[in-house]
């Protein structure tokens, strides 16, 4: 339950985490008042069950700054002018605290604090909020040196009502962080989805999963993702000139024939894929993949799910590719290493087609 967050809160910008914030906070009781320059989404939000459009001559406790980029700076400015606490949702921290810092005096600044839930998906608007969007997601807050305590509190209690899960950084720490697990990511998934524009559309029948996952983060927004990206530009290209001392190695070993340089490359990715969390407590380099061949019809996933439920092994991730060409799909059940061989087994007993 909030301490010190009693409302109401102000969310300026009721797009997708805008939107879904409020739905956060109205689920908790709390009253929201929205604000948008597109007046169609507050409608929208407000038909969501969002909150109401903000009352004239009234401030809230908090205000929440969910714009892009490009206005990010100057919707924080004005909302400290209205004499709110401020926290704001944006991709990259520092550059606009220093705008900020530039325009208000330094009392005014105290009641500002950054925040930056990492959730989301490649929709956008407010039609596509969920008010569990952020629940067990990390949530970046990079309070400053200045920073008043109270606006601290509320940040916190904004994060642990939305369910999200607070990590504490600097600013710049942020920013270099992003860079290199959000910012490049999409980028580099751009530039890989690019090639396929170039494709024969008859061969991309041989598209397999692995090249949906890399272009997933593709599909966004592109006049968002250059916004954040140029707000990050000094860390995005810091990453990217290591990445492409990275690619001439790799083409110098390829023209070469040099498998030793080669193997140390794609070792090194293998050691990068695992130090990644799979979720809260797991590594992936503790669990493995089971894959299952599933018929394509209605309640086939269903069952394979109750038949693992059964097995008594814990589901730890699960993704599914298709086959262009089948009716069925590959299933791979990401589950602990130890309990691959218990699970093969159980599920072959019940007549699934399994394979490591």
């Amino acid at each position: 339950m909030p301490k010190v967050l009693t409302g109401p809160v102000e969310i300026i910008g009721a797009g997708l985490l805008g939107t879904s914030i409020a739905l956060a906070l109205r689920k908790a009781g709390i009253e929201v008042w929205l604000s948008d320059i597109n007046s169609e989404h507050v409608r929208t939000a407000s038909g969501l069950g969002a909150g109401i459009a903000r009352p004239a001559q009234k401030r809230p406790q908090l205000a929440v700054v969910a714009v892009p980029p490009a206005h990010l700076a100057q919707s924080i400015v004005e909302a400290l002018e209205d004499g709110a606490y401020v926290t704001d949702v944006g991709s990259v921290k520092a550059g606009p605290l220093a705008a900020v810092a530039d325009q208000v005096e330094e009392r005014a600044l105290a009641r500002y604090v950054g925040s930056h839930p990492m959730a989301g998906n490649e929709r956008s608007g407010p039609l596509a909020a969920t008010a569990a969007l952020f629940e067990g997601r990390p949530w970046a807050i990079t309070q400053h040196v200045h920073a008043d305590p109270m606006a601290v509190a509320l940040v916190e209690d904004l994060v642990a009502i939305c369910g999200g899960e607070p990590v504490r950084m600097t600013p710049v720490e942020h920013d270099r962080t992003v860079a290199r697990t959000s910012h490049l990511p999409h980028l580099l998934a751009v530039l890989v989805a690019g090639q396929l524009t170039d494709a024969e559309p008859s061969h991309l029948v041989l598209s397999g999963q692995g090249v949906r996952d890399v272009t997933r983060v593709a599909a966004g927004d592109p006049d968002l993702y250059g916004q954040i990206l140029l707000a990050n530009a000094p860390v995005v290209g810091e990453v990217l000139r290591e990445v492409r001392a990275e690619l001439d190695r790799a083409m110098v070993a390829l023209d070469a024939g040099d498998g030793d340089v080669l193997d140390e490359i794609l070792t090194r990715g293998n050691e990068g894929r695992s130090s990644l969390l799979i979720k809260h407590g797991v590594a992936l380099d503790e669990v493995g993949p089971l894959f299952v061949l599933v018929p394509d019809g209605p309640g086939e996933l269903a069952r394979l799910l109750r038949d693992v439920g059964e097995s008594g092994v814990n589901l730890e991730d699960l993704r599914i590719d298709h086959d262009p060409a089948r009716p069925v799909g590959l299933v791979e059940l990401t589950i602990a290493t130890s309990a691959i061989e218990t699970l093969a087994t159980s599920l072959n007993e019940r007549g699934w087609t399994t394979h490591r």
